[in-house]
């Protein structure tokens, strides 16, 4: 009996001491509001609808990153009250003043609550504003509807990809051409062999003359690096065109950005001429054996992982694995030399429809990031606003063809071109990049020097898209196969182009026969 006694006796002072351990907890604890009164007008005890008599430690309401209570014991010197425990569970005045808070969307925002507005950030200020930043955004629906309400000859969207980028980021991270050097603008021109009387189609799909061999845009994310995916681009289709199907690569633009570094940027920006130099004396293995992985512009450039060795004759062979563990074929693929073609309109033409798609570089503004269908030219909508709100930048494309397109002014033509800028949204790509429509066709006029933009002759309609030359194609070239293991590329030339007139890319001087000098 005695020993049941003293078990019982235990038993209540465990009780006690764990009873004053929590109350020690509590009572003891700095309160909520040691720095202020955090959310001052929020619901708390209303919301959870709670109101407590006495002590009940489970009476609690999440509060920021702790709890706070509704039961009458909170109202002490210390208090862990909700900040609506008074007036909600009193009825009586909070004990502190109300801080000024921001109200949003019928609701009230504490200071220091933040939120998004498309690319700007707002906060609460002290005084119950918001402060928000003022970054020209990418999209703007200002824009957007000014567009739509003109006579421009084309249609604007809203892309949920580029809601919230800044229009800075959209000029730095989704374009990466850099603009030909005087060099590389003064090559001479290619001209085609034409008839005065020859009539072209009006409409032209590569994809449907060359089934198979034109290959879909890639997404080069916030990768500047339009120069190398562009390059890839008219590249592989080349090649499978006039390999007549024997070999249809799709060349890997991450080989180019990684591993092609004299004078080119990666992810920050690059020469067209300098990625054809490293297309025709490294070459680079496919997509596959090398996949995009530089989604993001990065400060570092990525570390090279594909290297090669000369067989003699020009000639290439991988001396490493293919960086994607899922694949063995490391062939390299290597090009003729590219050439500048003539600035006229039915030249272009012609080139694409006997040799295939060509490389162009456009010069775009801030509403080409909003186009959706019809032919693009710069609109003067943004005018009105500060120069922050006027970007432009160069970017580089792969055109496919040539295209009538209803509602556009007499004569004018447009050109279907694939963009490696594309979103990650397939529903979104066929509509804008892959088959946008530009007039690319109004290049520099013959009587003017070629080096400069449409916009900037007196008197020239306004071109925002205006085609810099050189549109650069690789030479009407046909190879077999090769072995497995070895080189594989384009090989002498067919005629109408004899190799001999194929411009070279490179920063010398031409030499005479209209060759230039190479890189090294």
């Amino acid at each position: 009996m005695r020993l049941l006694r003293a078990l019982l006796c235990l038993w209540l002072l465990a009780e006690a001491a764990l009873a004053s351990r929590v109350r020690t907890r509590r009572e003891l604890g700095p309160g909520l509001y040691e720095h202020g009164v955090y959310d001052a007008g929020g619901s708390y005890c209303q919301r959870g609808d709670v109101c407590c008599h006495g002590r009940n430690d489970g009476c609690t309401v999440p509060y920021h990153d702790t709890l706070c209570y509704c039961d009458l014991f909170c109202n002490r010197t210390i208090s862990d009250c909700c900040p609506d425990f008074w007036e909600y569970c009193l009825g009586i005045p909070a004990p502190f003043p109300k801080a000024p808070g921001c109200a949003r969307a019928g609701r009230n925002y504490p200071t220091g609550a933040t939120y998004r507005e498309n690319c700007n950030l707002c906060t609460c200020g002290p005084g119950g504003q918001w402060q928000c930043e003022d970054h020209a955004c990418l999209m703007d629906g200002e824009l957007i509807d000014a567009v739509n309400r003109g006579n421009y000859g084309w249609r604007a969207a809203n892309y949920s990809q580029f809601w919230g980028m800044t229009l800075e980021d959209g000029i730095r991270y989704r374009l990466g051409t850099f603009r030909p050097s005087p060099t590389v603008m003064n090559m001479n021109e290619m001209h085609m062999n034409m008839d005065s009387n020859e009539v072209l189609p009006r409409h032209f799909d590569a994809a449907a003359k060359w089934p198979g061999m034109i290959h879909e845009p890639l997404d080069q994310g916030n990768c500047a690096g339009s120069w190398a995916f562009s390059t890839a681009a008219v590249a592989s289709d080349r090649i499978s065109i006039h390999s007549m199907g024997h070999m249809k690569p799709a060349l890997s633009p991450q080989n180019l950005l990684s591993c092609d570094t004299r004078n080119q940027r990666g992810c920050s920006g690059g020469r067209l001429d300098g990625a054809w130099w490293y297309l025709r004396r490294r070459g680079v293995v496919t997509d596959e054996c090398y996949p995009f992985t530089s989604q993001e512009s990065q400060p570092v450039a990525q570390p090279c992982m594909m290297h090669s060795r000369s067989t003699g004759r020009g000639k290439r062979q991988a001396t490493a694995r293919c960086p994607n563990p899922q694949t063995h074929a490391n062939e390299i693929y290597q090009s003729t030399p590219a050439y500048r073609l003539s600035s006229s309109e039915k030249e272009i033409m012609k080139e694409l429809l006997e040799n295939g798609p060509v490389q162009a570089i456009l010069e775009v503004h801030e509403d080409f990031f909003m186009y959706k269908s019809g032919i693009y030219r710069h609109t003067p909508v943004a005018e009105g606003k500060r120069p922050k709100h006027q970007r432009h930048g160069t970017h580089s494309v792969k055109i496919t063809g040539p295209r009538p397109t209803p509602g556009a002014r007499r004569g004018a033509r447009a050109a279907t071109f694939a963009s490696p800028a594309a979103s990650t949204s397939a529903k979104w790509r066929p509509s804008w990049w892959a088959s946008g429509a530009v007039s690319a066709w109004r290049t520099c006029p013959t009587s003017e020097r070629p080096a400069a933009p449409l916009s900037s002759h007196p008197g020239a309609p306004p071109s925002p898209a205006d085609v810099l030359v050189p549109t650069m194609a690789l030479p009407s070239t046909a190879a077999p196969p090769s072995p497995p293991g070895g080189t594989r590329g384009v090989g002498p030339p067919r005629s109408p182009v004899p190799l001999g007139r194929g411009m070279r890319l490179s920063p010398g001087s031409p030499s005479p026969g209209g060759r230039m000098p190479p890189l090294c």
